[in-house]
């Protein structure tokens, strides 16, 4: 009996491992990489496309979906009445509840612009106003909220309003608030306390998440500001390495400038972040090293202006990065580029990929062109090898970022939320 318990247990404990697993978070995945574990994608698709398993409606905007426990969150906007955090069954995209709020006001592209961060019991969102809320997920109610931007000083919204993808780090939820009176912020997940804020870093405000690397064993909370101007004239900006529990900046990079940088830092490994923009800024490596005296050295290692990323980050395989590089003043379409900077391949026009997202998984990507065709790929350095490809969104600037779970991929468009079956 002991033994067919303790049985009975372990597949309990495989089970609700493998649920946990399946999630999809936040923002670009559990390691907010566009990487996922799933096995068994399918290698060829139906003229038609993967089965369409359901469709909702949704408002315009650019935030993709989270899923955890069996649910969808994504955050939907009426630029005329406010922000609305909707939670939808994954099964079958009955929606299950609403969290509207308030938050009136138009920018350039509106819509709703990031993506819900699951913790817990919690979700965690942010509007373009700067609203953070944190939701719990049994009541529905707010557990508590801050506004980012008029908190700590914001004046004028940026022109495309505040694109912030909140960042779970142990204890704390922290953002970039970009405001005079600090540039990135940390509350208590818990009780929305704040924690701490950090210095003002050099630099104009930007679009930039922060995220996570390491750097010698150690976690980095890596910032990137926004530069003043565009091309060789641009300057001011700066790439930032913060202690994740206090703020405290441990180095800066200040030889790259982007004008408008959205893409988050991308860790490499062995201490070295690629940090990509558009806005012709194109791409930077740098190494991060600590000293004998404890201190921070920063080296670059190449500079890049034919790879690039407008709006997500690269995707990073086998020593490899692709992205999306097509910008204002170029179009490179899909471009893949080796570890020490040598670009590949592109894409250019044929076919073109615009500010599209993308998820690796099963050695494959997933990746839509940024308007209506969704592709199946096979990541290789030796040119662009497409498996399948298929008309899944009415046309559109559909840049959402995409989300990989138990099979079925979600894409969001500007008029409709898509599940698909891509996987066995």
């Amino acid at each position: 009996m002991r033994t067919k318990a303790a049985l009975v247990a372990l597949l309990v404990t495989l089970f609700v491992v493998g649920t946990l697993a399946a999630d999809w978070p936040g923002y670009l995945g559990p390691k907010r990489d566009g990487t996922s574990s799933e096995k068994g994608l399918l290698r060829a698709w139906p003229k038609e496309g993967p089965k369409v398993l359901w469709t909702t409606p949704v408002g315009a905007g650019y935030g993709g979906p989270a899923i955890s426990g069996g649910k969808v969150y994504l955050l939907d906007r009426d630029d005329k009445v406010g922000d609305n955090l909707r939670s939808l069954d994954f099964a079958t995209g009955k929606e299950l509840w609403t969290f509207a709020y308030d938050a009136p006001g138009r920018f350039d592209h509106p819509g709703s612009r990031t993506t819900p961060t699951v913790d817990g019991n919690n979700v965690y969102s942010l509007g373009p106003l700067g609203d953070l809320y944190c939701i719990n997920t049994s009541t529905q109610k707010p557990v508590w909220h801050k506004n980012v931007w008029k908190d700590l000083g914001g004046q004028q919204l940026p022109r495309w309003a505040l694109t912030q993808n909140p960042l779970i780090y142990r204890n704390l939820v922290i953002v970039a608030s970009q405001t005079p009176q600090a540039s990135v912020v940390a509350y208590d997940k818990l009780t929305g306390e704040p924690n701490w804020q950090s210095p003002v870093l050099s630099g104009g405000v930007g679009y930039v998440s922060p995220s996570i690397v390491k750097v010698g064993g150690e976690d980095h909370l890596v910032m990137i500001m926004a530069a003043r101007g565009f091309g060789r004239g641009a300057g001011g900006g700066s790439v930032n390495g913060l202690d994740p529990l206090s703020g405290k900046v441990l180095w800066t990079y200040g030889n790259w400038q982007c004008g408008i940088p959205v893409p988050h830092a991308v860790d490499a490994g062995e201490g070295r972040l690629l940090i990509t923009g558009g806005y012709s800024a194109g791409s930077a490596m740098i190494k991060i090293q600590k000293t004998a005296d404890g201190s921070y050295e920063v080296t670059e290692l190449f500079k890049n202006p034919d790879f690039g990323a407008h709006t997500q980050p690269p995707v990073l395989y086998k020593d490899h990065f692709y992205a999306h590089y097509t910008i204002n003043e170029r179009s490179d379409g899909l471009v893949a580029m080796s570890m020490d900077g040598q670009v590949k391949w592109k894409t250019g026009q044929q076919p073109p990929f615009v500010r599209g997202g993308s998820v690796l998984a099963d050695g494959l990507m997933l990746i839509t062109d940024g308007n209506t065709k969704l592709y199946l790929i096979e990541p290789s350095p030796g040119g662009f090898k497409p498996l399948a490809s298929a008309v899944v969104l009415e046309p559109g600037d559909n840049w959402a970022p995409l989300a990989l779970v138990d099979g079925k991929l979600l894409v969001r468009g500007q008029k409709e939320l898509k599940v698909l079956q891509v996987a066995q």
